[in-house]
């Protein structure tokens, strides 16, 4: 294994190319290049695979170059284009060299271990983790960052206008208009390119812009986009930036000046991003202020928890602050407590960064950063559940109510929060967290603010949240992403059922794809599709979606568990399930009887029994749970469910049978001469030949029991 140049030696030719006369026209290429989507009517999924090719460069390797660059004096000397064409090559090679020399500490250790025949040694410590940290995939998407500055600073707006000269909110739009400006600029120029037939001399016009024209198109006063100029441009001096994971000061001021008295910035992340860090540094550094800066920074993190979870579950299901006492003392706190059904989720949030130490692969740094961010939150959270699980806790929130718990829990699912991005999060997690499991609490979820907000926006009722977070912890020791968001994108396609045939599964960034696009369709008011083609869009107008929406807002633990496991059918049985609620609904309007139909899957052994009762009564409710205890005999399983349905769909009661299967002489005698559960394609063609026989008038009083004529009731 040939043994690349090392670090230093790659830093200081891509400082040298840098410092080049017109170098900036290059990265003006290569931002366009690589940072630019193509968009023809509405943004599509494939229009995003050029962002995730293996030889575009990521944000962390463009800020490098332009850390680097800004070394010198910016010269903007217009070059030949074969000059730039060489800049590009020439970059895009010695930064492939650098990735190859920040990954050969680890493959080198792994090679010479297997040549040996010995077992290869854990590379993710230390330096080890250099390469993941840098090359991580994104916390964040650039509008998140952009939109959540008013609400992580928007306490601290007195501070920042007085100090700063803008508050958040204003901070926000200038951003905004920058993008906006950015994206039009290079329409323009992508456009004479097209019409003269030949690319242009530069594209740095797309990344220039004038302290007059942002005025005028965002619409804020001038002296206030003349203060945010100020506070985020690059102060002329990066000497401290000398290898990878030093402070670069054009992360935290990305806008460089010109000397013809305009500013460029190359991308839309890089502002969004700085603008969503720099404020909490700049009050840092005022040591009256810092107290209250610190105390704002929690208060937000924990207050966006609540407020997007209370949007899924409902804000009386949702509580803050809750303190468990316990004799005469406080034995716990969850920062948010959600109760649903016989489900909990005890939210831990943290306001912690990876510190540039820990960046530079300083191993007791890593540990220490990880140990403030998420083993404390998830230690405090496993308190929290034993404690609640033991009994006689008495829970107060910060508004001093008391909080009831239901009378027995199933699960407590335990979730980790950081408010700000902590590069290779899952990666980190997975290395190094340390956790225990019961029957009942389940392993710990780790998030990002970011996440939970993408999270709660696709899966935005209580049944799909609970039942994606139930997929997700228990593939957690098997399943390998870049980032939480790949496993939710392939969630979103597939459905997060791993089978049992592999004891490992890497996915790849692409799959995030979809939720890439439909995230910038909902977030960034770009034309598309907002929902991902997959488990949310392939039963659209089914009977089976329509269950679903009629179960999916009850908090009742039997209704939960009927719609786990609904929601963990694969695309055949939901169709099969969609048939069966057809046949039964549609024979009960014909014929005014009840009706029921059962499918049962053998891995493992469980099923559903489907009963359709033009009129409920507490009799049918004993009917449809003997029915359930008797398959469940005949099938042998564990688990079982039944479900009630009026004859236009609606859900009118359920049973949730789970507990071991046992051999009994009675049940024995009960199914003996019970027919096996008939199959969905006989059962359908029987249903037609019936249907053929028996006709409902359109002006006979309609089955369902409505009392309105079937032409105006379910024949619709």
């Amino acid at each position: 294994m040939e043994k690349p140049r090392e670090e230093p030696q790659i830093l200081e030719d891509l400082a040298t190319l840098a410092g080049s006369p017109g170098y900036v026209h290059a990265v003006a290429h290569i931002c366009h290049r690589d940072n630019i989507i193509y968009i023809k009517g509405k943004l599509k999924p494939s229009d995003m695979d050029r962002l995730f090719s293996s030889k575009r460069l990521i944000r962390t390797e463009l800020t490098t170059l332009i850390g680097l660059m800004v070394k010198k004096p910016l010269n903007l000397s217009q070059q030949p284009t074969d000059v730039i064409e060489g800049y590009v090559k020439r970059t895009d090679a010695l930064l492939q060299e650098l990735h190859n020399s920040m990954s050969y500490p680890m493959f080198a250790s792994m090679f010479e271990a297997v040549k040996a025949g010995a077992t290869p040694p854990n590379p993710w410590h230390g330096p080890g983790m250099r390469e993941p940290i840098f090359y991580g995939t994104e916390s964040a998407y650039a509008f998140q960052y952009r939109d959540l500055v008013p609400e992580k600073y928007g306490t601290d707006d007195t501070w920042m206008l007085k100090n700063k000269g803008f508050t958040s909110g204003q901070a926000r739009t200038i951003a905004k208009t920058m993008c906006v400006l950015m994206d039009e600029k290079g329409t323009r120029l992508l456009a004479d390119t097209r019409t003269a037939n030949a690319p242009p001399a530069t594209w740095l016009s797309a990344f220039e812009f004038s302290l007059d024209e942002v005025t005028f198109h965002s619409g804020v006063e001038k002296g206030i986009v003349e203060a945010f100029f100020r506070e985020f441009l690059f102060a002329g001096d990066n000497s401290g930036f000398k290898e990878v994971g030093d402070f670069n000061e054009v992360a935290a001021r990305p806008l460089l000046p010109t000397d013809r008295g305009t500013v460029l910035l190359f991308s839309h992340y890089a502002i969004c991003e700085a603008l969503y860090e720099s404020p909490f540094f700049w009050m840092w550094d005022d040591k009256a202020y810092h107290p209250t800066a610190a105390k704002h920074r929690g208060v937000f993190t924990e207050r966006f928890a609540a407020r997007r979870l209370a949007g899924v579950f409902g804000r009386e299901h949702v509580h803050t602050n809750v303190n468990l006492h316990r004799d005469k003392g406080i034995v716990g706190e969850a920062d948010v407590l959600v109760i649903y059904g016989n489900r909990l989720i005890i939210l831990q949030a943290k306001a912690k960064k990876l510190t540039i130490a820990a960046r530079k692969g300083n191993d007791n740094q890593l540990k220490a950063d990880f140990a403030a961010a998420i083993q404390d939150s998830y230690d405090q959270g496993w308190t929290c559940a034993n404690e609640l699980l033991a009994g006689g806790c008495r829970l107060v929130d910060d508004n001093k109510k008391e909080v009831e718990l239901p009378p027995s829990i199933k699960e407590v699912f335990l979730f980790s929060l950081v408010s700000e991005h902590y590069p290779a999060l899952a990666f980190q997690v997975n290395q190094s967290l340390k956790f225990q499991t019961t029957d009942v609490i389940r392993p710990p979820f780790v998030m990002d603010v970011f996440l939970l907000d993408t999270l709660t926006e696709m899966l935005a009722t209580p049944l799909r949240l609970l039942s994606y977070v139930k997929l997700r912890v228990a593939v957690s020791d098997k399943l390998m992403s870049g980032h939480e968001l790949t496993v939710l994108g392939y969630h979103l396609k597939k459905n997060l059922r791993l089978d049992g045939q592999h004891d490992r599964v890497m996915l790849e960034d692409s799959i995030a794809r979809d939720l890439d696009t439909a995230m910038m369709v909902r977030r960034d008011n770009q034309p598309g599709d907002d929902t991902p083609v997959g488990i949310l869009t392939k039963m659209r107008g089914t009977r089976y979606e329509s269950l679903i929406k009629e179960i999916e807002y009850r908090a009742d633990p039997a209704t939960l568990e009927l719609g786990f496991y609904l929601l963990s059918l694969d695309e055949d049985s939901c169709r099969e399930v969609h048939c069966v609620l057809e046949l039964i609904t549609r024979k009960a309007q014909i014929d005014g009887k009840p009706h029921d139909f059962t499918l049962a899957l053998s891995t493992p052994p469980c099923g559903i029994s489907f009963h359709c009762n033009p009129t409920p009564s507490p009799e049918a409710i004993a009917v449809l749970e003997k029915h359930c205890a008797t398959r469940k005999y005949q099938q042998r399983a564990a688990q079982w469910f039944g479900v009630s349905v009026s004859p236009a769909g609606q859900v009118q009661f359920g049973v949730t049978l789970n507990f071991p299967w046992e051999t009994s002489d009675e049940m024995e005698r009960f199914t003996a001469d019970m027919k096996p559960v008939s199959k969905v394609r006989d059962a359908l063609s029987q249903y037609s030949r019936e249907v053929s026989r028996m006709k409902l008038g359109r002006n006979d009083p309609c089955h369902c029991g409505s009392g309105v004529k079937y032409k105006k009731c379910c024949l619709r």
